[in-house]
């Protein structure tokens, strides 16, 4: 069933697909370019019943409508993965979650180190896994973490090598797994926005709008236009911050310590911007279903406006120090690309795809509202390696410094006007919504379902790093293993967002 993004949908009205359908139609929305962005199941059939309702949810970039498709109960099927390589992890984390067999799925073991969904079944943990592995005269393995060295979240990276080259690297995490969609619905309703922002600290204005959209739309709310320019300032706000600490991390792996001495101070800089938003450096608290807590005043504008001209200045300076680099261009180009083929194939999203030449980026296919852009498209590199990964950061440091000066400016000249929309104190039965939003690492998607009473009954998030941590794994290959944190650092991808 076809449906706008902007609405929920009643899903007692899609058609439970029988047999070999559902994967059929799946597969055919995929053939024709859709991408899958979440995939999901729904208890089935009698309360003692074991089966599931599978439920696929696409999205077509050109229109910008989205596709849910669901099953009838079932206990297993034909496994998409062979054929779909995006939907790999997907049917991995399904099986783990309801129980549901995707048959013929090609390396079928955890996503995450939880507990099993059935206690009749034991599934391995961490030690005991199996990993692949190259066979032959020569080849060693190097396995990585996961406890690493320093402050750094865990995770394990098993390298096969030919000498120094990669053969192939297998990349194992889920060792945090946290319930966090199990907690959010049990959680207090006034909770929740606060439990989004921690899904993945550095995204947690992402995540919160993603939230609070999806509310929304289930409770048929727009946000007020005030409401809407201060989200966008404050996304756009987050992806500057997080952009210029990459850059000055990618200056510091390629050995050019000023941009990695200056960018550290100036993301600060930026951080400290949006504190005059909220209070808070990281944005948090500062969205509620159906707007905003608090609105800017004129003087409160011009102060986070000549704030951010400020850490714009000294951040264009310090990365076009570091670009204009024969011997940083040299280390950066060409290492740890990945092709469009395979950028497309894994459904990569985000910054990640913009780098191999793909246009994906929901705030021009998937807007969250009517307000006018500066940027008229997505910024797009095509080399796919290091270097494209880090001109497309580069970039969208001039566009999203234009997009916050645009907002603040249109907040200072209009009147104040509500920043909040009521809520009604019921939602539909038996809806569902989805709220899209690019963060800076890429989309991230939260659906929201209510059972037949009205309440929220069924919760999914999926972090852009869910989509992308294969890319990195393929773009290793044929490549050093020296070059492994580089490439690591140009992904830069959450592994508590993943690990939910």
């Amino acid at each position: 069933m076809r449906f706008p993004y902007t609405r929920s949908i009643n899903i007692a009205e899609v058609e439970e697909l029988r047999g070999a359908r559902w994967r059929e139609e799946t597969g055919a929305l995929l053939d024709a370019g859709c991408r899958l962005l979440a995939l999901f199941a729904l208890p089935g059939g009698a309360p003692d019943d074991a089966r599931r309702s599978l439920c696929s949810l696409l999205c077509n970039d050109e229109d910008g409508g989205l596709h849910l498709l669901r099953s009838e109960p079932l206990s297993g099927y034909a496994s998409l993965t062979p054929q779909y390589p995006q939907a790999h992890l997907f049917e991995r984390e399904l099986h783990e979650r309801s129980g549901v067999m995707p048959a013929g799925h090609p390396w079928f073991k955890p996503v995450r180190f939880n507990a099993p969904w059935s206690d009749t079944e034991r599934r391995p943990g961490p030690a005991e896994n199996d990993f692949f592995r190259v066979e032959g005269p020569e080849i060693h393995e190097v396995a990585v973490g996961p406890v690493h060295a320093g402050i750094i979240e865990p995770g394990h990276f098993r390298f096969q090598c030919l000498g120094e080259t990669v053969l192939h690297l297998e990349i194992c995490l889920g060792f945090q797994h946290r319930g966090a969609e199990d907690l959010f619905l049990s959680a207090a309703p006034r909770r929740r926005v606060a439990l989004a922002e921690c899904f993945a600290g550095d995204s947690s204005i992402a995540h919160a709008t993603a939230y609070c959209t999806a509310l929304e739309r289930l409770a048929g709310v727009v946000a007020p236009p005030r409401a809407r320019l201060i989200r966008r300032a404050a996304l756009e706000l987050e992806r500057l911050a997080n952009h210029i600490g990459d850059l000055g991390a990618i200056g510091g792996d390629t050995g050019f310590l000023p941009t990695s001495a200056w960018n550290g101070r100036i993301r600060g800089d930026v951080l400290n911007t949006t504190a005059v938003l909220c209070g808070n450096r990281f944005g948090r608290n500062l969205l509620c279903p159906g707007g905003v807590r608090q609105d800017l005043s004129a003087d409160e504008c011009a102060d986070a406006s000549a704030r951010l001209q400020a850490a714009y200045r000294d951040a264009r300076a310090a990365v076009d120090v570091m670009l204009a680099s024969p011997s940083v261009r040299d280390r950066l180009e060409g290492v740890c690309a990945v092709s469009p083929e395979t950028a497309r194939s894994l459904g990569l999203v985000g910054m990640a795809a913009r780098a191999c030449g793909l246009p994906a980026d929901v705030r021009f296919t998937h807007p969250l509202g009517p307000d006018p852009q500066e940027a008229a498209a997505p910024v797009v590199e095509h080399g796919g390696d290091v270097l494209a990964r880090t001109l497309v950061r580069s970039r969208e440091l001039d566009v999203s410094t234009r997009q916050v000066e645009a907002d603040l400016k249109a907040l200072a000249a209009e009147h104040p006007s509500p920043v909040q929309a009521e809520l009604p104190d019921r939602l539909p039965p038996l809806h569902l919504a989805v709220g899209l939003v690019e963060g800076w690492r890429g989309e991230v998607c939260h659906l929201l379902m209510t059972d037949a009473t009205g309440r929220p009954a069924f919760f999914k998030a999926v972090d852009p790093s869910f989509h992308n941590w294969q890319g990195v794994a393929m773009a290793l290959r044929g490549q050093q293993i020296s070059d492994f944190p580089l490439c690591n650092k140009s992904f830069n991808l959450s592994y508590c967002g993943f690990d939910l």
